[in-house]
C-alpha cells in the first residue's frame, strides 16, 4: 500500500510540472506576442515608457532659471486593444459614455498599435461611468501636456508643442521648442523579449534671456505698436562685447497655451526670420568701414547742396531736402544726410565697400540656435554696378538685413571692432567670428554715434554716454514694387559707450502717419536704457562738460 501512494505522489508531482511547462510553453512559444503586448500596454499605461519633456528656462539677474515652460498633468481614457474580446459591443457600451460615434470610435481601434488615445480630460462623471461599466480594455491613464506659465513671454522664441496640417503629431512647431525637440522629448522606454528599458529623460534647455528685461521689453514694445498705430516691430537686447542675448521681443505675438486662436503668421519670429530694409541707421556702418578704410576722417569735409548727381542723372536727395552747407561726417552722422553717406561711399569705392559688408556678415545668416533664421541680401549692389545702387545702400535702401543681423554688426562698433555670433542658451560661449574693424575705427565710429545722441538729446541719459542712430526707412512694395508711404523705423544704441554693457535694438513696422524715428523708437529706447542700467546698477560715467 505505502508503495502506491509514493507513485501516486509521484505522478501528481510530474503531472503537476507537466501543467506548468504546458503553461510556460504557451505563454512563452505560442502566445509570446500576446502577453508580452500585454505586458507592454500595462507598463506603457502605468507610464513607465513615457520621458518627461525637457524644460525651457529663462534666467533672472542672478542667472537663476525661471521656467517658462511646464508640464502638466491631465487624464485621459485610453484602449488597451488586445484586451478587447467583442468590438461592436465595446464601442456599443462606450460611445455613449465618451460623446464619441460609433464609425469615429471604430476607425479610431482600426489604427495601428497597442493601446489609442480615445479621449483626454474626461469629466469626474465619465470616468465614473466608465468604472461603473467595467468595459473590458479601457483605462484611465495620466498623462503630460505642455504648458506655457508666463503666457505670451517671449513666445516666438520658445515656441509651442502641437500638431499641424500636414500630421497629428504632437511635438515642437516653432522657436526652440522645434529647434531642440529631440533634446526636449529624450527616448521613450521599450519592452523587448520581456525586458524593459527605461526611458532617457528630456534634456532642459536653458535661455539667456533675462525674464525681468524680457518682460519689460515686451511691455515697451507693445504700448508703441499700440500708441503708434503701426503694424508690428521687434525688440532685441544683447550684451555686444559678448554677443550674448538678453532679450528678443516681436509683436504681434501669441499666446502658445491657445495658439489655436491665432494667425499662423504670428508663430514665426521676426527677429531673425524677416529681411527689412533699414533705412538710415545703416550710416554708421558705411561710416565705420570709410573710417577703417581710411578714405574719411570724422572732420572730414564736403559741401552738401541738398543734392548728389551721378553720372548717369540719376540723384541722392536728403530726407529733409534741405542744403547743409559745409558739414563734417560727424554732422554726416549727426543730421542723418542721405547726401552725405553717398559722398562716403564714393570715397570708400563700390568694391571695398561691398567687401566689408561682406565681412559685417550681412549676406549670411549669424548661427543663433534659433530655428528657421535667414540671410540678409546684399544682391542689388551684387549684381548691379551703377553707383546709385551702392549710394542708396550707403544709407540702408536696397539692401535688406535681418534684425539680429544688424544689431550683431553694430555690436562689432560697440565692442572695438570685432564679429561676435549671437547665442541664446546658457550653455553658448563668446565666438569671435572675425575682425571686422580695428579698434580706432570702431571707437571713432562710437563716437560719431555718441555725438549724434548728445546733439539729437531725445535718447540722451543724463549721467551715461549713450552712442545711437536712427532709421527711418520707406517700405517696399512687394506687390508693385519700389516703394510705399509707409515707413519702417529703427533705432539701435549701446551705453555706456565707454565699456559697453548693452545694445538695444528697436524696429517699429509701418507706424501710422509715417513720423520719423525720432519720435518713435527713440523715447522707447530711452525708456528701455534707463531700465536695464538701473537694473543693473551700471554706474554713471558722466559726460563731459560741452566746453571739453
Amino acid at each position: 500500500m505505502k508503495p502506491l501512494r509514493l507513485y501516486f505522489i509521484f505522478f501528481c508531482i510530474i503531472g503537476a510540472y507537466a501543467t506548468l511547462g504546458i503553461r510556460l510553453y504557451n505563454i512563452q512559444i505560442l502566445h509570446h506576442d500576446f502577453y508580452i503586448g500585454r505586458a507592454d500596454t500595462q507598463y506603457r499605461l502605468a507610464g513607465f515608457f513615457e520621458p518627461h519633456r525637457g524644460i525651457v528656462y529663462l534666467t533672472d539677474k542672478k542667472g537663476r532659471p525661471v521656467p517658462i515652460t511646464e508640464n502638466q498633468p491631465y487624464r485621459v481614457v485610453i484602449a488597451a486593444t488586445d484586451e478587447i474580446k467583442d468590438k461592436e459591443a465595446f464601442i456599443e457600451n462606450l460611445g455613449p459614455i465618451i460623446g464619441m460615434e460609433g464609425d469615429v470610435l471604430r476607425n479610431l481601434l482600426a489604427k495601428k498599435g497597442a493601446y489609442r488615445v480615445l479621449l483626454k480630460d474626461p469629466t469626474d462623471d465619465q470616468i465614473t461611468k466608465i468604472a461603473e461599466a467595467n468595459i473590458a480594455g479601457v483605462h484611465i491613464d495620466e498623462q503630460e501636456r505642455r504648458a506655457y506659465p508666463r503666457g505670451m513671454t517671449a513666445s516666438q522664441v520658445v515656441g509651442f508643442i502641437g500638431p499641424s496640417e500636414q500630421d497629428d503629431e504632437v511635438k515642437g512647431r516653432y522657436g526652440i521648442e522645434k529647434r531642440f525637440d529631440a533634446e526636449l522629448t529624450g527616448t521613450p522606454g521599450s519592452m523587448k523579449d520581456g525586458v524593459m528599458s527605461n526611458p532617457e529623460q528630456g534634456k532642459d534647455i536653458p535661455l539667456t534671456l533675462d525674464i525681468a528685461i524680457q518682460e519689460q521689453a515686451e511691455s515697451i514694445l507693445k504700448t508703441l505698436v499700440k500708441d503708434k498705430k503701426a503694424i508690428g516691430g521687434s525688440i532685441i537686447v544683447a550684451d555686444p562685447m559678448t554677443g550674448k542675448i538678453l532679450a528678443m521681443a516681436s509683436a504681434p505675438d501669441f499666446d502658445p497655451n491657445a495658439y489655436g486662436k491665432y494667425p499662423v503668421s504670428t508663430f514665426t519670429n521676426p527677429a531673425v526670420q524677416a529681411r527689412y530694409e533699414p533705412g538710415s541707421v545703416f550710416k554708421v556702418l558705411t561710416a565705420a568701414i570709410g573710417l577703417d578704410t581710411g578714405a574719411i576722417t570724422p572732420e572730414t569735409t564736403y559741401y552738401d547742396t541738398g543734392k548728389l548727381t551721378f553720372k548717369d542723372g540719376k540723384v541722392v536727395k536728403n530726407w529733409d531736402l534741405k542744403a547743409h552747407g559745409l558739414v563734417t561726417m560727424t554732422n554726416v552722422i549727426e543730421e542723418s544726410l542721405n547726401t552725405g553717406a553717398a559722398f562716403m561711399e564714393t570715397k570708400i569705392g563700390n568694391g571695398p565697400f561691398y567687401d566689408y559688408l561682406l565681412k559685417f556678415g550681412l549676406n549670411e545668416t549669424t548661427g543663433i540656435e534659433l530655428p528657421g533664421e535667414v540671410s540678409g541680401n546684399l544682391k542689388n549692389i551684387k549684381t548691379h554696378t551703377a553707383d546709385i545702387d551702392f549710394a542708396a545702400a550707403s544709407f540702408g535702401q536696397g539692401v535688406a538685413v535681418t534684425p539680429i543681423q544688424l544689431i550683431t554688426a553694430v555690436s562689432a562698433i560697440a565692442n572695438g571692432g570685432t564679429l561676435m555670433r549671437p547665442w541664446i542658451l546658457t550653455t553658448g560661449r563668446p565666438e569671435v567670428i572675425r575682425r571686422v574693424l580695428s579698434e580706432k575705427a570702431a571707437e571713432k565710429t562710437a563716437a560719431m554715434m555718441e555725438s549724434a545722441v548728445v546733439k539729437a538729446k531725445v535718447a540722451h541719459i543724463e549721467n551715461y554716454k549713450v552712442a545711437g542712430k536712427t532709421g527711418t526707412a520707406q517700405a517696399v512694395d512687394f506687390v508693385r514694387g519700389g516703394y510705399t508711404k509707409d515707413v519702417i523705423n529703427t533705432y539701435v544704441g549701446f551705453a555706456p559707450v565707454s565699456a559697453p554693457r548693452f545694445i538695444i535694438l528697436i524696429k517699429l513696422d509701418k507706424p501710422k502717419g509715417a513720423p520719423l524715428a525720432g519720435t518713435t523708437v527713440v523715447p522707447a529706447f530711452r525708456e528701455l536704457a534707463e531700465f536695464i542700467l538701473q537694473y543693473y546698477d551700471i554706474p554713471p560715467d558722466a559726460l563731459k562738460n560741452a566746453a571739453n
